[in-house]
């Protein structure tokens, strides 16, 4: 048992989480801390990555920083890898998190929205995998990088951009993974599916509903449901899985019927529970919420998109 847990052991390595400070990316970040590792916090918001690099420092006892950054910047990015080696003394750990989607029908999106996504999701996502392979290779020893993609590489949820960018992500993950072996460095990318982050908070209770009856395991999922499969990939116990897509879904993938699934017990995580996470992310933002997490003014376009979309 104690060989078995030192497995997923991170106890004095050294990680940076781009995007990190709120949803998906703060919640790797936790999860990292909560393993023993040092985290450099790597976001545009510097306000708010601070913030929670001093609530992981103090909650878990490591190293935690801010460095801002914008991905879609290659100088900034390699700027930032070296002030975080600087400042851990290595790395061993790569997360590449930074995304954004905009929403919009395609017949309509403007070529500026396009390329936005198409720079944070894509371009920005090869500069800080590129920036976190060179200094593995200087350093000899191998590494970690673990990349989000999504779900909405294998499915038509969203629109072009932000499902191209996403294949995108898994197509990239697998070559740098097949062209980085020869180094000791693991590439694999993590596929959520909808997720309680602040990017949610203006979406309506029906969708959430909708969800919950279309996913297997029958509950909306949270940044929580991310953390162990992020320590595995980081941890040695993928030292043998490289170029891999984990998909974290609760089986919403799996389910292309036309009416709700069927439960036999309730879900592990109640409708309350679900939104524990988005509710302390909104505060970091020191944005406001209702009892269900939600205000429709923080991304009034997905109210708005949602809204149309369940007739409210």
């Amino acid at each position: 048992m104690e060989k078995s847990a030192k497995l997923f052991d991170l106890t004095g390595k050294k990680a940076v989480v781009t995007g990190g400070s709120i949803g998906i990316g703060r919640g790797y970040a936790t999860a990292l801390a909560m393993a023993g590792a040092d985290v450099a916090i790597v976001n545009r918001d510097e306000k708010t990555g601070a913030k929670t690099a001093a609530e992981l420092a103090e909650t878990y006892g490591i190293d935690s920083f801010c460095i801002p950054c914008d991905v879609t910047d290659p100088d900034q990015v390699n700027s930032m890898m070296d002030e975080a080696v600087k400042r851990l003394g290595r790395l061993d750990i790569a997360v590449n998190n930074a995304g954004i989607a905009l929403l919009g029908a395609d017949e309509n999106v403007p070529p500026e929205d396009w390329k936005k996504v198409m720079d944070v999701n894509v371009s920005g996502m090869f500069y800080c995998c590129q920036a976190a392979g060179r200094v593995f290779i200087r350093q000899g020893n191998g590494g970690k990088i673990v990349n989000t993609a999504s779900m909405s590489a294998r499915i038509c949820n969203c629109n072009a951009s932000y499902n191209a960018s996403k294949a995108a992500v898994v197509q990239l993950t697998r070559m740098l993974a097949a062209e980085w072996g020869q180094y000791n460095i693991n590439v694999n990318c993590l596929s959520p599916s909808y997720i309680l982050t602040p990017m949610h908070a203006s979406s309506p209770l029906k969708l959430r509903e909708r969800i919950r009856e279309l996913t297997p395991l029958g509950h909306v999922q949270r940044v929580e449901d991310l953390y162990g499969p992020l320590i595995f990939l980081a941890s040695e116990a993928s030292n043998y899985v490289t170029g891999t897509e984990l998909l974290v879904d609760g089986g919403h993938t799996l389910n292309s019927w036309l009416v709700p699934l069927k439960r036999a017990l309730p879900p592990r995580v109640s409708p309350q529970e679900e939104v524990v996470q988005l509710k302390h992310d909104l505060d970091l933002l020191g944005v406001s919420y209702d009892e269900n997490g939600i205000n429709e003014a923080l991304h009034p376009n997905m109210a708005e998109a949602f809204g149309a979309m369940f007739g409210d």
